[in-house]
């Protein structure tokens, strides 16, 4: 049955039908559909624009229509879209009763509602998803606040870190995600229901009692945006794009830090694959995999910005095609983390080669400079000398912690013995005790830091 279908002389053609259909994906909204069925008609009911005893009636049937799909003894197809299937299925519970339902509403403002309730879900999964993996980093970086390893700009050695001053930075581009999603969650968290086509409905409908009834914080405040709005989509959109890239950013470090050249991690068999014609070969394909759907998420984004992109008002059936764009970066984003957490505890960290990597480099060339300035220099004229200290250091093949003070006299009196001090690898991060700086009371500060405010965004999201 088409709920339209009184306007029209002829059938659908088949293919224009099957083309027209959104069934095989909006079907996911069944349960947010059937629920915001039974707060609307209990709205009619209280409102007295359908009788109490046939919205008690629609409601128990949506309930027992409910039940019947989640116990798979209703299986749903054969509609053009949910809605259709689930009014349909109604009307065949209790006849025409059941037709009273669509009262005072549109498929396009039940539609934004479906949506909306269903992303209110899917933010609260995926902040709890991000939670635990900032956990597991924290952990991580908890067991590792005095491996030394080096910290790199242009992918060249730069200046001596440790790994929980590394897993920090990620702990807190992953909560920065969970803050952004919990102010999505405030736009999201605005009921359209009522809002009919677009020009609402001359019934004496209580759009507040639904949004009540239906945990909604606001209603929308124009009809015409209400159901013609998709802002909310496109920033969870985006919200999940900023998820990926952070996610692709650590995998591909992950993936450089398993190779023989680097040679800092090793990831466990489990998360692993091999070659089919290379026998030695053993692949970081898990990380590979969630660094390449980092695509398929911002496809997505740009998707539904261009199909939105010069739409009239109000409501427009180029709008159909949002929910696979949101359903499938939603999947995305949860498998990902799903696999990153999982993954973390079976990555064994190589401690000894990451201290041996930074004392290459010369990554203790800036502390020799801070010293010089220390000592009255100018910064300028620090830089040069320590410059063409590591040029002559580089020349001979050796480190900087391998010359004698007399050759560091060499290159400038203002040179004393603490300075082979100052250029030890743990002296070097030591030093570097400002606010957000890598010495080891200061990342206890950061986690400690971010581990409270984990606590405290997370409580804003249930």
């Amino acid at each position: 049955m088409k709920l339209w279908s009184g306007r029209f002389e002829r059938e659908t053609d088949e293919l224009a039908d099957e083309f027209n259909s959104s069934l095989p994906f909006d079907k996911k909204l069944y349960r947010q559909d059937i629920e915001g069925s039974i707060a609307h008609c209990k709205m009619l009911g209280a409102c007295g624009i359908i009788p109490d005893q046939d919205a008690d009636r629609i409601a128990g049937a949506l309930q027992g229509i409910l039940e019947d799909i989640e116990s798979g003894k209703l299986e749903i197809g054969g509609a053009e879209d949910i809605h259709t299937f689930v009014e349909t299925e109604l009307i065949k519970r209790i006849g025409d009763v059941g037709k009273k339902l669509h009262t005072a509403r549109s498929r396009n403002d039940q539609v934004a509602t479906d949506l909306r309730m269903y992303l209110k879900g899917s933010v609260s999964e995926i902040c709890s998803l991000l939670q635990g993996l900032i956990e597991r980093l924290l952990k991580i970086a908890r067991e590792n606040a005095d491996t030394i390893m080096p910290g790199f700009t242009h992918l060249q050695k730069a200046q001596p870190i440790t790994l929980a001053h590394h897993l920090a930075a990620y702990c807190e581009m992953f909560l920065r995600d969970i803050e952004r999603f919990t102010d999505c969650k405030k736009r999201i968290d605005v009921m359209p229901l009522g809002s009919c086509a677009l020009a609402a409905t001359t019934h004496p409908i209580d759009r507040k009692m639904t949004a009540a009834l239906l945990s909604f914080g606001q209603i929308s405040n124009n009809s015409l945006d209400a159901v013609s709005d998709r802002d909310f989509a496109i920033e969870f959109l985006f919200c999940c794009c900023m998820v990926s890239m952070h996610l692709s950013r650590l995998c591909e470090e992950f993936v450089l830090w398993s190779t023989e050249e680097f040679s800092f991690i090793n990831i466990d068999d489990a998360f692993a694959t091999g070659s089919s014609i290379m026998p030695q070969k053993k692949n970081p394909d898990m990380a590979e995999l969630i660094r390449g759907k980092t695509g398929r998420v911002y496809g997505n984004l740009l998707s539904l910005l261009t199909m939105m992109k010069a739409l009239p008002l109000a409501y427009n059936k180029d709008m159909q095609e949002d929910k696979n764009a949101v359903f499938d970066s939603e999947e995305t984003i949860k498998k990902c983390l799903k696999v990153m957490a999982a993954m973390l505890p079976a990555i064994t960290f190589n401690r000894r080669r990451m201290r041996a990597a930074a004392k290459e480099g010369y990554t203790v060339a800036t502390d020799v400079a801070d010293y010089l300035v220390k000592k009255g220099m100018p910064f300028r004229k620090a830089h040069e000398v320590t410059g063409t200290l590591v040029l002559y250091c580089s020349k001979k093949g050796i480190a900087l912690d391998k010359l004698t003070i007399d050759e560091f006299k060499s290159f400038s009196k203002l040179f004393e013995k603490d300075i082979l001090d100052t250029i030890k690898l743990e002296n070097a991060v030591k030093n570097r005790s400002v606010h957000g700086g890598p010495a080891k009371k200061e990342v206890k500060r950061q986690l400690s830091d971010i581990s409270k405010r984990l606590n405290q965004v997370m409580k804003k999201i249930y």
